[in-house]
């Protein structure tokens, strides 16, 4: 894996922005649930640097992927912890990296099992395009369209800071999902 020269804390601090836009106009603030595991870093920092009562939620798309055949269960795969009535709640789903949105309609569906939310929006560090459902965040800190070939991650620094990583998919996994048709990017988690 080679670093990204791209400063993930400049776009981190894009995104804060983003969020506090996104929940300046409600009367309560939205919950923030970062999507595992790269979202749950990003939401949980967020959550402590806004000041928001209680602590973030964290969601998981394990058990609800279309291609949950060919990765099974994650070993450091994280479970859902949701520490607030879903039903009727304002959710704010914060994500590192966007692609196909396969990964988002996956943790929609883990989020709806767990009750109705009065409204679900997204905000994430990077949109790569490449949209194989029509799902869109309502923020994004950068759109940044990468090679298809390419798997792109947020990691996070033993102080807390972020770094993006890059790595070239291996062929055995690019065989078993296939590329999309017309597009460039392809997201590592999906």
């Amino acid at each position: 894996m080679s670093h990204l020269p791209l400063d993930a804390e400049l776009l981190y601090a894009e995104l804060k922005r983003g969020v506090q836009a996104l929940g300046a106009g409600s009367a309560t603030p939205p919950h923030l649930v970062g999507v595992a595991t790269g979202g749950a870093w990003l939401a949980e920092r967020l959550q402590r640097e806004l000041g928001l009562p209680g602590p973030a939620g964290i969601i998981s798309s394990t058990l609800h992927r279309d291609d949950y055949a060919q990765r099974g269960l994650r070993a450091h795969g994280s479970q859902t912890r949701l520490p607030f009535e879903v039903n009727g709640a304002q959710v704010l789903l914060i994500d590192d990296v966007i692609h196909t949105g396969r990964t988002l309609r996956a943790v929609i569906n883990e989020l709806y099992d767990h009750g109705r939310p009065a409204c679900v929006r997204l905000a994430v560090l990077v949109d790569r395009g490449g949209r194989e459902l029509p799902l869109a965040p309502d923020f994004a800190a950068v759109r940044l369209p990468l090679d298809a070939a390419l798997r792109f991650e947020l990691v996070r620094r033993p102080e807390g800071g972020f770094d993006f990583e890059l790595a070239a998919e291996t062929a055995s996994k690019a065989a078993a999902t296939g590329p999309t048709p017309g597009s460039r990017a392809q997201e590592g988690a999906a």
